[in-house]
């Protein structure tokens, strides 16, 4: 209680003075960490990723995507980009660097791709060449299918696996969350490609009647966050429950998550939702949040800088806006800590870990920002 009595008075003394201080220190379970803003007046900022060089490659869901500096200075938006429908929760989405970017200069991101009719859409990634300010040769690697008329549950984080594969988790669009336990539909799922958008061998489904040969699990709802577990080398995804029921899941080959026969959220405004939290073939999550925190991008933190947050998570939070830290023993989450409760307030949308050890993470605000995250001394 001692210590809960501090952290409260730091965060109100620490508010007001956070516009024009920029930097604040927090304590912690395992002592003081500087959080500063590095930048701030981006447009519900999405995705992030940082450049050899130091600066930073943000889209702003608004359908702009970014270079900023670490001084602030934020670029122009960078031509190039195809047609996106921004509505709803739809727009420029994550964006992520190739494994060989140093010498390709080659980027990948995911956006809400319009129909080229209609009012349809749905979540599409491509890559481009990053040259100076402008993108070339893009092509498009996926189009999640069928296209639907709905603005929600796009998804979609992507992660590179360690054999160079690509990891692309999708929404169920919500109006069609039926469709996330039937495999003849990309809705409610990860898919598995390889760089230059071609199927796996070795996808789970590749030799299924009917289904999709790009899924590699289903049974999901709206994942938001994923990255590879730097011990087993295997993904984890973050995924939207609906009132309660946000999951952490160990994302196995041709698993079904069970989305929406199980789950431990409800219906909004009440009403239960499936059969219940559980049922034969369908897996459980390693770790789900009752009432939601809404999660969003998150990391397994394996920098220096940290060392007693070795081969955490980190895990950034909408509704909850907070940061959270997650100690993980095997498959296990054994340890909650929740950063951040109040000295922000504002939607954290993802988090990444640069190449100096730090972290860094944006928040999802109409003038969001990028924090950087540091020990205190």
């Amino acid at each position: 209680m001692k210590n809960s009595k501090f952290i409260l008075c730091l965060s109100f003394a620490l508010i007001a003075p956070l516009a024009s201080a920029k930097t604040i220190e927090l304590n912690t379970e395992t002592g003081k960490v500087n959080v500063k803003s590095i930048v701030t007046g981006l447009q519900n900022p999405w995705g992030l990723a940082v450049l050899p060089d130091g600066s930073f490659l943000v889209t702003e869901r608004t359908g702009n995507l970014r270079i900023v500096q670490p001084n602030g200075t934020i670029g122009a938006p960078i031509s190039g980009l195809p047609k996106i429908m921004n509505q709803g929760q739809g727009g420029l989405l994550d964006v992520v660097l190739a494994p060989d970017f140093a010498t390709s200069k080659k980027i990948y991101f995911s956006y809400s791709e319009p129909a080229e009719k209609g009012n349809t859409n749905s979540t599409a990634v491509s890559f481009a060449t990053l040259n100076g300010n402008k993108l070339e040769k893009v092509t498009r690697v996926f189009s999640q299918q069928p296209k639907v008329d709905s603005s929600a549950h796009f998804g979609s984080r992507l992660v590179w696996a360690p054999d160079g594969t690509l990891f692309i988790t999708l929404g169920e669009r919500f109006s069609k969350k039926e469709d996330a336990q039937i495999l003849n539909n990309h809705h409610g799922k990860v898919v598995r490609i390889n760089a230059d958008g071609s199927v796996p061998k070795d996808n789970p489904f590749v030799s299924t009647p009917g289904a999709l040969p790009e899924i590699w699990s289903y049974g999901h709802r709206n994942m938001q966050g994923a990255a590879i577990n730097p011990i087993s080398k295997q993904l984890w995804t973050g995924e939207h429950g609906p009132q309660g029921g946000d999951e952490l899941n160990l994302d196995q080959a041709g698993k079904n998550y069970g989305w929406p026969v199980i789950t431990y959220g409800e219906n909004y405004g009440g009403g239960k939702i499936g059969e219940g939290t559980q049922k034969a073939g369908m897996e459980q999550p390693l770790y789900y949040w009752v009432p939601s925190i809404a999660t969003a991008g998150f990391i397994f933190y394996t920098g220096d800088k940290f060392p007693a947050w070795k081969n955490n998570i980190l895990l950034t939070s909408l509704v909850g806006r907070t940061l959270v830290r997650l100690t993980v023993d095997g498959n296990k989450v054994t340890k909650e800590e929740r950063l951040l409760t109040k000295e922000l307030n504002e939607r954290l949308r993802h988090v990444v870990q640069g190449p100096d050890g730090l972290v860094y993470f944006i928040s999802d605000e109409a003038k969001g920002s990028i924090y950087q995250l540091s020990p205190a001394n």
